[in-house]
């Protein structure tokens, strides 16, 4: 990236975050969001979520240093050659989610997800979905614990612990992936397009409630949920060279 001449720090709620910050503003300084080459955002991935979320209106991109407990969209921490690996790191642009979900009331809410958009059961009874595509029923009854959508950035997170595949960062595709599937046994799931729209109907929505989720954003009750993936937001993320968003996804599948 151009060279880093004024540089954000945000931090996580953290104690150790907030210790970061306060050194790092005092050694290289600190400027608002708005008048930022770069952001440097401390914490873990929740928290490099929840900035990447905060600033998408900001032409800035976000460089992560890990002071939370998971990191894989962080870089390791180092207060020394800060501004050397600002200007050397590479640059990974992904494109979000975007959910509207409707709820047994009517209300309609809609909202990004870099990570993915999941439904999940919200009583004991198992989740009742039926599945379109572009319009088209996929799938008449899926009945699971619940279901998401994934991005290539999102599918090792929750995606890959209900084993759904991990996607490259390039890919044009969405993972579809169900979480512990009873009817069809075992589904796993299906890769879609990138410009894939699909739709999630909810069976029996007052005897077997579902919540849906767009990364850390709840919605409860929801009678049904429309996924697409949203090209006019880009998040523009920085990794250490050889670290980069690519090499970390391939090599989560040898680890």
């Amino acid at each position: 990236m151009p060279a880093a001449r004024n540089i954000c720090f945000l931090a996580s709620d953290a104690p150790i975050a907030a210790e970061a910050q306060a050194r790092l503003a005092a050694r290289f300084g600190h400027y608002p969001p708005e008048e930022a080459d770069v952001i440097v955002a401390l914490g873990g991935d929740g928290f490099m979520l929840s900035t990447l979320h905060g600033t998408q209106e900001i032409e800035a991109p976000v460089y992560g240093m890990n002071r939370g407990t998971v990191g894989f969209l962080m870089n390791e921490y180092s207060e020394d050659g800060l501004i050397d690996r600002l200007e050397a790191a590479e640059e990974a642009v992904i494109n979000p989610l975007h959910m509207v979900a409707t709820q047994r009331d009517g209300t309609v809410t809609e909202a990004l997800a870099i990570n993915e958009v999941s439904l999940l059961r919200a009583g004991p009874q198992a989740a009742q979905l039926r599945i379109f595509v572009d319009g088209r029923m996929r799938m008449a009854e899926l009945v699971c614990d619940g279901a998401l959508v994934a991005t290539p950035a999102g599918s090792t997170a929750y995606n890959y612990s209900a084993h759904g595949p991990i996607l490259p960062i390039g890919a044009d595709v969405l993972t579809l992936t169900a979480m512990a599937a009873f009817r069809p046994r075992r589904w796993r799931g299906a890769l879609l397009p990138k410009d894939a729209v699909v739709r999630f109907d909810v069976i029996n929505a007052e005897k077997r409630p579902v919540r849906a989720d767009a990364d850390s954003r709840s919605v409860e009750d929801v009678v049904s949920v429309e996924i697409r993936s949203e090209p006019s937001v880009a998040h523009r993320i920085l990794f250490d060279p050889g670290h980069g968003l690519e090499e970390r996804l391939i090599s989560e599948q040898f680890t």
